[in-house]
């Protein structure tokens, strides 16, 4: 067999040509034994180009979502001009797609290991439209940070997923008290606190289960910060959603948990599906749903699933495996960013009852390495597809929209975190459309939320350090 050139779709065929046989379909198949039997002889075993005239893979283009299809569909139908067979007779299509999974792997390695990532040097990173510095805000009294808001007064709010929350008047610490029990399971404890404008405080958190000391589930509730002087006092507790206790459970995973307000009347926030897939596609259940409620709690009379019998009245859209970013865009539009198996994070244009294909197709693999399902969905399925994809997965987190006037270049773009990744991006959408995107930090730590400070500046919460840190333009 031969390789030949590297672009267009005969360039693409010329990457995977030399795959000397396809291991037969098996029912739990090894995806990186798979690669070393069928692709490394000729193509290396770090994607790195072999003898047989294959090139590497290690470039920032091959490495781009828009390579996704090409590579599928010439490692399933192959290219007679280029000597490639079609591995689809040997393979299933969940195999093949776990080959493209595992060649993304490959080049992210790679491209780290050739590529200068965005860190600080000499105290500033530089990146395409903006050069900024780091500097610290809160280096002590941290506890696995979850999330940060502010008062109207700017007073810093930072939650601690642990169970606790501190007001940060200036470089005062100051304690909250009275605020509603919550568990810390796994990833699940105290998440979200977002401040409404008119003066409202809403908290998500794992509420624990009355029956059953080691279950609990996503709750939202709302309340006011009364400052006595010396403490703060959680006042007001409301309700604004709750699920039945019956669908409590111990699992330690995917709680979901953020909140945005459209000012328009509305709250969103997610929930994920709590390590039931099966559920996320199930209406009468609240796992794996972005929600819409009003700003009291009560169900918006336009929701999709208001008619449809024993569904949830709140639910805005279904199919999420753990949306753990949500913002509005300076457009209007609602965005998620939720966590996919190993590789599959997405980055999501949620619009009114629309499915997100959890779990019935997805861009990941099995944690096991194994494959799952592929991403592209059948003719009967009605999925919508995310606009943006990270294989392998950064661990999506925080999401928010740049706002005001010091980060001017980036204005109306979003910021998205990674905990594993241990990135935040930069992503530009216009009209539901990805535009651009750009790595504008990496190798600090695990990035928990991202958030515009009221001073126009971009404020990050970090765990492993668990820290908050500030990002300010240098002009």
């Amino acid at each position: 067999m031969k390789g030949i050139g590297f672009f267009g779709f005969a360039g693409v065929a010329a990457v995977f040509a030399c795959l000397p046989g396809a291991v037969p379909h098996a029912k739990a198949t090894n995806v990186t034994k798979l690669y070393e039997d069928t692709c490394a002889k000729c193509h290396g075993s770090r994607a790195e180009g072999g003898g047989a005239g294959t090139r590497s893979l290690i470039s920032k283009d091959k490495f781009d979502q828009k390579w996704d299809k090409p590579f599928f569909n010439t490692i399933k139908n192959g290219d007679t001009n280029s000597g490639m067979e079609p591995y689809g007779n040997t393979l299933s299509d969940e195999e093949v797609w776990a080959l493209v999974v595992h060649i993304r792997e490959l080049q992210l390695k790679g491209l780290r290991e050739s590529t200068p990532s965005p860190k600080p040097e000499n105290g500033i990173v530089r990146t395409k439209l903006h050069n900024y510095r780091i500097s610290d805000v809160v280096t002590t009294g941290l506890n696995t940070p979850w999330a940060i808001d502010w008062l109207a007064d700017q007073t810093l709010l930072v939650t601690n997923r642990s169970g606790y929350m501190t007001a940060y008047r200036g470089s005062r610490a100051v304690k909250v008290k009275g605020l509603p029990a919550s568990r810390e399971i796994g990833q699940g404890g105290l998440m979200q606190v977002k401040v409404h404008p008119n003066g409202w405080v809403y908290l998500s958190f794992t509420d624990p289960s009355t029956t059953d000391a080691h279950a609990g589930m996503t709750k939202l509730v709302r309340g006011h910060l009364v400052f006595n002087g010396s403490v703060y006092q959680w006042t007001d507790q409301q309700t604004i959603f709750a699920a039945n206790p019956s669908v409590y459970n111990g699992s330690g995973i995917h709680f979901g948990a953020k909140i945005v307000f459209d000012n328009k009347g509305h709250v969103f926030f997610g929930i994920g599906e709590r390590g039931s897939s099966e559920f996320a596609q199930n209406v009468t259940r609240p796992n794996g749903k972005i929600y819409r409620v009003m700003e009291d709690g009560s169900i918006p009379a336009d929701n999709p699933f208001v008619k449809t019998e024993g569904a949830i009245g709140q639910i805005w859209s279904i199919g999420h495996r753990n949306p753990q970013g949500l913002t509005i865009d300076n457009e209007g539009n609602l965005w998620d960013t939720e966590h996919g198996p190993r590789g599959g994070d997405e980055l999501n244009f949620i619009q009114k009852g629309n499915n997100y294909g959890w779990p019935d197709v997805g861009y990941g693999i099995n944690y096991n390495d194994s494959p799952f399902h592929t991403p592209f969905p059948t003719s009967q399925q009605k999925v919508t597809m995310p606009v943006l994809r990270w294989v392998p997965s950064i661990a999506a987190s925080g999401l928010t929209t740049v706002k005001g006037n010091a980060f001017t270049h980036w204005r109306g773009d979003l910021l998205a975190g990674g905990l594993a990744g241990n990135t935040i991006q930069r992503i530009r959408v216009k009209a539901g459309k990805l535009v651009d995107t750009e790595e504008i930090l990496f190798g600090i730590g695990r990035i928990r939320d991202v958030a515009m400070g009221p001073d126009g500046m971009v404020y990050v919460v970090v765990n492993q350090p668990d820290k908050v840190i500030q990002l300010s333009p240098i002009r």
